[in-house]
C-alpha cells in the first residue's frame, strides 16, 4: 500500500503550498485592516527624510511614502531609526517597508524585494559656471578634484588622473570649487540638485555625467508579492497623475526618477 504515504505526502504538500500562499498575501491585508502602511525612515537625511524647523517630519521620501499609502487607501505611519539598523527592522517586522533612498543592490535583493526604481542618481562632474576647460571626465587629468577620499567618486576622479584634495563631503567639496581651491568635484547628481534648489545663484554647473545610474526603490520583506504589486501599482499611478513630478520638483527642481 505504498500509494497511501504518497497520497498523504501530496496532501500535506498541497496544504503547505496553500498556507504559503495565504501567508504571502497576509501583510497587504494586515496593512489595509490596520488602515496604515508602517514605513521605516531615518528622519535625519535631508532632503529625503528630515525634520523641519517646527519639528515636523518632512522630505522627498516622506511625501512619496504618504502618496503611496494614499493610493493603497491607508495612511502613512513613519517609524524612525538609525540607518545602520533601518533595513534590519524589516526582519523584526517593526514596519512594512523602508522608504529612505535605499539603493537597489544584488546583495540586498538576495534577502529583500524592491519596488520598481523611483530614484536614479548619477555621478556628475561639477565645475565653476565659467569653467570652459573641463567638459568631460578625461579633462580632469592633472586638475585638482575636491573629493571625500574614501568615496567611489574619489576613485573615479583618481582614475581620470586628477590630483585629489581631501574633503569631508559634498558641502566642503562644493566650497573648494567655488573658492577656486579645486578645479572640480565628482559627486552625486541628487546632492547637486538639492544644492542648486537651495542656492540657485551659486556659480557652479554640471560639465558631464556618467551614463550609468544607481537606482533606489521601496524595500520590503520577501514573500509578500501582493504588497509588492500594490506598491508598484501605486508608484505607477503617482507618476501617471503628476504627483511624483510635483514632489520631485519641490525638492530637487527636476524629475529624479530618470
Amino acid at each position: 500500500m505504498k500509494w497511501v504515504p504518497k497520497l498523504l505526502a501530496a496532501a500535506a504538500f498541497a496544504q503547505l503550498v496553500s498556507f504559503g500562499a495565504a501567508q504571502a498575501g497576509e501583510n497587504l491585508e494586515a496593512v489595509k485592516s490596520a488602515g496604515a502602511l508602517k514605513i521605516g525612515t531615518e528622519g535625519t537625511y535631508a532632503p529625503f527624510t528630515y525634520h523641519d524647523e517646527s519639528g515636523k517630519l518632512v522630505g522627498f521620501d516622506v511625501e512619496i511614502g504618504e502618496a503611496l499609502a494614499k493610493k493603497l487607501g491607508v495612511k502613512a505611519e513613519f517609524l524612525e531609526g538609525k540607518w545602520d539598523g533601518l533595513i534590519a527592522g524589516l526582519d523584526a517586522k517593526r514596519y512594512d517597508t523602508v522608504i529612505n533612498q535605499v539603493g537597489i543592490t544584488d546583495e540586498r535583493k538576495k534577502k529583500y524585494d524592491f519596488s520598481e526604481p523611483y530614484i536614479a542618481s548619477k555621478a556628475v562632474l561639477i565645475v565653476k559656471a565659467d569653467n570652459t576647460e573641463i567638459k568631460g571626465f578625461p579633462d580632469l587629468k592633472d586638475k585638482k578634484a575636491a573629493q571625500s577620499l574614501s568615496s567611489n567618486f574619489g576613485k573615479i576622479a583618481a582614475d581620470a588622473g586628477a590630483e585629489l584634495v581631501g574633503t569631508d563631503g559634498f558641502d566642503q567639496s562644493i566650497q573648494l570649487v567655488l573658492t577656486g581651491r579645486a578645479d572640480a568635484t565628482i559627486n552625486d547628481s541628487l546632492s547637486f540638485l538639492d544644492f542648486k534648489k537651495k542656492k540657485p545663484d551659486a556659480p557652479v554647473k554640471i560639465a558631464a555625467e556618467q551614463a550609468n545610474a544607481d537606482y533606489s526603490g521601496v524595500i520590503i520583506r520577501k514573500g509578500e508579492p501582493e504588497l509588492l504589486e500594490a506598491i508598484n501599482k501605486a508608484l505607477a499611478e503617482i507618476k501617471a497623475d503628476g504627483t511624483y513630478d510635483t514632489i520631485s520638483q519641490k525638492y530637487f527642481g527636476a524629475d529624479v526618477s530618470k
